[in-house]
């Protein structure tokens, strides 16, 4: 395969964040490239003579010819805290081809207070007994949901997805019914997410540490209010080579994408 190269920035999206990046690159008129895993992501953005969203996953087989053709000169990664399969991709891409890459980093919250509980991993929760006996909310996104259903007998499980046909079966499938779902797209007002917490009448909640833009702050207030233990799984630690969490440096990139910030 020839050597990739083009003129057009490939934005990695999917969150709120880069939808606001989306709309300053398209005042800027730079032709970009938006690329997001599911339909419901693409009303995140613009209509746009500069700005492209293509749906779909992208592997080692394809990220070559998706290069090249869609001309990619650049690649800002904006994609959530936990999509580290697809900054994997694009940071071993962005070495191979010697593509400019920075990576938009959503800001972390401080660390939190007592009775939050902070994990590395999944697994490290799901081989605990944290969720014994509790009555839980799950805010982790469906993908997950698969891993919970041996705990259906230990625990009372309740869980937030997004409001998508494909959420929905996946939840299902997890052994969630109608009476234990509830489908909204985060993030929620403190009143909301209090109401919900208060009806279902939650012990315990499960979040990934994925920021203010996640509604991370507002589950921690919350959690302190309630007395509700918080869960927090942390983020896949990812070997970024350029990252910011500056807004107007991932502009500049995108204007003048130099090898260092």
């Amino acid at each position: 395969m020839s050597q990739p190269g083009g003129s057009r920035l490939w934005l990695i999206g999917g969150t709120r964040e880069s939808a606001e990046l989306a709309r300053a690159i398209a005042n800027r008129q730079l032709p970009c490239l938006i690329t997001v895993t599911t339909p419901a992501a693409q009303s995140l953005y613009p209509d746009s003579a500069f700005l492209e969203v293509r749906v779909g996953r992208l592997g080692e087989a394809t990220i070559g010819s998706f290069l090249q053709q869609a001309q990619v000169s650049h690649i800002l990664d904006a994609s959530h805290p936990f999509a580290s399969a697809i900054s994997a991709l694009a940071i071993a891409a962005a070495e191979r081809w010697q593509l400019p890459y920075l990576r938009y980093q959503r800001p972390e919250l401080a660390p939190p207070q007592s009775p939050q509980v902070v994990l590395t991993s999944l697994e490290s929760l799901l081989s605990s007994d944290l969720l014994s006996q509790q009555r839980v909310l799950l805010t982790l996104g469906y993908r997950w949901l698969h891993q919970f259903q041996p705990w259906h007998g230990q625990s009372q499980l309740y869980a937030r997805i997004l409001p998508s046909p494909e959420a929905l079966a996946a939840a299902i499938a997890a052994g969630f019914t109608a009476k234990t779902l509830i489908a909204l797209r985060p993030p929620l007002s403190l009143e909301l997410e209090k109401a919900l917490w208060q009806q279902w009448q939650i012990t315990t909640v499960v979040t990934k540490a994925s920021g203010k833009a996640g509604g991370e702050d507002i589950k921690r207030q919350l959690a302190e209010q309630l007395r509700v233990r918080l869960i927090l799984i942390e983020r896949p630690a990812v070997n970024y080579p350029q990252q910011t969490s500056n807004i107007a440096i991932a502009l500049r990139f995108c204007q003048n994408p130099t090898p260092h910030i």
